[in-house]
């Protein structure tokens, strides 16, 4: 290839060699396979919420974004605990660039800054091949901002709503004359309250990544991300509204179970290191690094009822102090090795890696006075009870895990049109201490050995259209006991997917149709409450979930971006009922914006998110609603771009969840914002 003229601090140089220009510029995600496949050719169905999208639509935190997603349901039951679920089943892997571990229980704590990263990728189904436990629901995978070939950046003001008030920066430099180095920064900083009663948030982070060529062949990659965030007045579970004769109250949206004293406070910390080295023309190894920590402290305030539901004066709750320290960490190291060989005439992909990741976890709780019943009416003032004096300091679990894997895979070419994926994925999971996932559950050594096979085809109908077909399963350990104290055995996660994926209007967008069977077997599903040990008792169920998706996106023209998508599922447990009530069997999402033909500076922006209604058996319901979101962006100039942003147009009145409990969504709210490119 001829040297590529790369622009730094104002003056044009010829590279020596292009390897870093590559690794920047042309970066492709390994979806669900560990291939780097483009999302057209993966038999899986993936869906991506870019930073533009994030951007326009005013999007500063992950659970915002993941609700632009197709086919992910955010259930944010709590202010700063949050469980994601794909086709009806909660999500265990959060990835950031494709590696991660799982979510303790399938909750992530706290939320990221969406403005770290590139884009954020929803691949659905069982995944085995991205890591080495899991479930048939999905993996989301947080891709970060890497440095690029030129100099720039921007910076993000706004304010609006429940006094926010953001400020953030994203900074690219190419740091040598020949262009082999490059970093990037990004900062953002972010001060709210909230609709919710005394609920604020203030979150710091910053970002660091440096990239360089070592040698003819080597790139290496090194980054760092800090974030701090502090949340006062938090929710710690949710709101009790079933009177008992099944009536619902109705409460203000801003009605909060917190008291003044109360707080979540998360630090964490992670760090990267990735190099590439290139073997040949056609294969490379790559060896990468990443370490996580992470603390946290809280004082909480549980406020709840014994029997589910609120008395007439609506009394009835019982009030429950709590204060906590938890440190954990976690280190992953994985080695691959990938390329392209020949054979029978034909080139074909294939990868093959070993990982190991361990995961430590230790919390402490703090005495304190036992749940006493509350003599205040609901909804009640942030002082009615006050901070207790806390007493002794002592450890609550404290555990450990290390997953050792070894995965392959391979896409051959069998004919021009047909391709084949096949892989493996092998496992050796140990886990120790008191289970991470909570409970008080002891563990010994305890050791889990399985291997996932993932067997997938696609078939060109024509240059556009693609038809294929798909199969994966994965395991996933469970702490859950039985009746008679014996922990479950893992659960087998399996994915059976086939559809049809085409391009249109010149290859500027593209849709997918996908019929799914997701089935969770040995699922743990409470089955009883011990009143000796006084905790729950599970028992192995197998639910199934069918469905299909549909998902159209990319450009209509050159001024009109569209990203739709539907999902429709029907969730089954063993005797062929409905079970999980509270997954919506359908959601819609839509998200459009275009450039205005009469004045090519304005933009304007809507997103709609529909899903069917939904409850909780003994709890509350929530009939099907929509919520619409839009936006106005104008180009001052060439570099300053005005926003404004109005979340919930229509100032619906719902509740964002009902599986634990409920809490109301937010009202209409407006931000403004005004974005300078560097």
């Amino acid at each position: 290839m001829r040297p590529v003229p790369v622009v730094s601090q104002g003056a044009e140089v010829q590279l020596s060699t292009v390897t870093v220009q590559n690794k920047r510029e042309l970066r492709v995600s390994k979806g669900a396979t560990n291939l780097p496949m483009e999302i057209k050719d993966t038999p899986q169905t993936i869906s991506t919420v870019d930073k533009e999208s994030l951007r326009d639509f005013g999007v500063s935190n992950s659970n915002d974004a993941l609700r632009m997603g197709t086919g992910i349901h955010v259930e944010e039951w709590e202010t700063n605990r949050t469980g994601y679920s794909a086709r009806g089943f909660d999500v265990m892997l959060t990835q950031v660039d494709g590696m991660g571990m799982t979510n303790d229980w399938g909750l992530v704590e706290g939320q990221l800054d969406t403005f770290l990263f590139e884009k954020i990728e929803l691949v659905r189904g069982a995944n085995g091949l991205l890591t080495g436990v899991g479930n048939a629901s999905g993996t989301i995978n947080y891709v970060r901002k890497r440095p690029t070939n030129k100099d720039g950046g921007e910076v993000q003001l706004a304010g609006g709503s429940n006094g926010l008030k953001r400020v953030a920066l994203d900074y690219n430099k190419v740091l040598t004359e020949d262009g082999k180095w490059a970093g990037r920064l990004v900062v953002a900083q972010e001060d709210k309250d909230s609709y919710l009663r005394a609920l604020s948030n203030k979150r710091s982070s910053i970002y660091g990544v440096l990239e360089g060529q070592i040698g003819t062949d080597g790139v290496l990659t090194l980054g760092l991300t800090y974030q701090d965030a502090k949340q006062r007045s938090p929710m710690w579970g949710s709101l009790t509204l079933p009177y008992a004769d099944g009536r619902l109250a109705d409460f203000d949206v801003s009605s909060s179970t917190s008291q003044d004293w109360t707080r979540w406070n998360n630090k964490s910390l992670n760090a990267f290191v990735e190099y590439t080295h290139a073997l040949s023309p056609d294969w490379e190894a790559k060896i990468a690094y990443n370490h996580t920590q992470g603390e946290g402290n809280t004082k909480l305030f549980y406020a709840y009822s014994k029997s589910g539901h609120l008395n007439n004066d609506n009394t009835g709750l019982i009030g429950w102090p709590y204060r906590s320290e938890n440190e954990s960490q976690s280190d992953i190291v994985d080695l691959n090795l990938s390329g392209r060989f020949d054979a029978f005439g034909r080139q074909h992909d294939a990868v093959f890696g070993l990982s190991h990741s361990k995961q430590t976890s230790l919390t402490y709780s703090f005495a304190a006075p036992a749940a006493s019943a509350l003599s205040a009416p609901f909804p009640y003032s942030g002082d009615i009870y006050p901070e207790p004096t806390w007493g002794a300091k002592k450890v609550a679990s404290d555990g450990d895990q290390a997953i050792t894997r070894l995965y392959a895979a391979t896409r051959l070419t069998l004919t021009d049109r047909l391709k084949g994926i096949v892989g493996l994925n092998s496992i050796k999971l140990q886990r120790n201490g008191t289970a991470i996932y909570g409970g008080g559950t002891n563990l010994d050594n305890e050791t889990t050995e399985k291997s996932s096979p993932y067997v997938g085809a696609t078939y060109d109908i024509t240059p556009d259209t693609l038809a294929y077909a798909s199969y994966s399963d994965i395991f996933q350990a469970q702490d859950q006991r039985n009746v008679n104290g014996a922990f479950l055995a893992p659960m087998k996660g399996v994915n059976t997917e086939v559809g049809v994926k085409a391009e249109w209007l010149n290859r500027k967008l593209l849709t997918t149709f996908a019929v799914f069977s997701a089935t969770q077997k040995g699922l743990a599903t409470i089955a009883g409450f011990d009143t000796v040990a006084q905790q729950n008792y599970y028992a192995p169920k197998d639910v199934t979930s069918r469905g299909f998706e549909i998902e159209a996106t990319g450009r209509i023209n050159a001024d009109t971006q569209l990203t739709a998508g539907f999902t429709s599922l029907k969730l089954t447990g063993p005797d062929g009922n409905d079970i999980y009530e509270w997954v919506p069997r359908r959601t819609l999402k839509l998200r459009a914006d275009t450039r205005v033909p009469m004045l090519p500076s304005l933009r304007l922006g809507s997103a709609l998110r529909w899903q069917s209604d939904v409850s909780k058996i003994g709890g509350a319901r929530q009939d099907a609603y929509v919520v619409a979101d839009a936006f106005a962006s104008y180009e001052l100039n060439n570099k300053t771009t005005l926003r404004l942003n109005i979340n919930n147009v229509f100032d619906k009145k719902y509740l964002r969840t009902v599986q634990y409990g409920a809490i109301y969504g937010a009202p209409r709210n407006l931000m403004v914002s005004l974005d300078y490119k560097l």
